[in-house]
């Protein structure tokens, strides 16, 4: 479910009765919302918020592209824009890798393309936290089917189910992107290199 645990004070208490006490101890926020927001999109004017409530139709082609799950029918893009221009179009993921939640923001660019993978907050135990080094390998990758692990992406040695979440979160987010942002917008031609069913 894509929610920015980190942005809610009374959420954090809530996963933490939830998750046990370890969860603080072990829980890193890196970024909060708004800074985050500032590291995406660093030279916009202003970030405008766009929010969908997907349809069941929607539901099963974003699952579909993605061949993973959708959580949530609640979707929000944060569009930086720059003058008349779209920056890019932000989205903040939560999901749990084995026990405990991670979030990452994902900045998409116009085309479809990912420009940014950060990770805001990581409640596993740090060893089992992707390097940027790793991060770096989704860069530029549009949602295709080789965008998995052991084809564009390698793993992380002793990280398998880190490598895995973060690899179908940013799926997932592409397939957003695709449905939500790029099927609603008119094109000149083919969506520039979308997956397809």
């Amino acid at each position: 479910m894509a929610l920015a645990l980190f942005s809610s004070p009374y959420l954090l208490c809530v996963v933490a009765l939830l998750l046990g006490s370890a969860t603080i101890t072990q829980a890193e926020v890196f970024y909060s919302k708004a800074k985050a927001l500032q590291v995406a999109f660093p030279t916009a004017d202003r970030v405008e918020t766009q929010t969908f409530f997907l349809t069941p139709q929607q539901i099963e082609r974003v699952e579909a592209l993605a061949q993973t799950s959708v959580d949530s029918k609640l979707a929000t893009f944060h569009v930086g824009h720059a003058a008349d221009t779209v920056q890019g179009y932000a989205f903040i993921e939560t999901h749990i890798v084995r026990t405990f939640p991670e979030t990452f923001l994902m900045v998409v660019s116009p085309d479809g393309s990912l420009q940014k993978l950060l990770v805001l907050a990581f409640y596993e135990p740090l060893e089992y936290l992707p390097s940027e080094l790793w991060l770096e390998q989704f860069d530029q990758k549009h949602l295709t089917p080789a965008l998995r692990l052991r084809r564009d992406i390698h793993g992380i040695m002793g990280s398998t189910l880190t490598a895995q979440a973060a690899t179908r979160g940013v799926r997932k987010v592409l397939a957003l992107f695709q449905v939500l942002i790029q099927e609603k917008t008119p094109h000149p031609g083919p969506l520039p290199q979308g997956e397809r069913e």
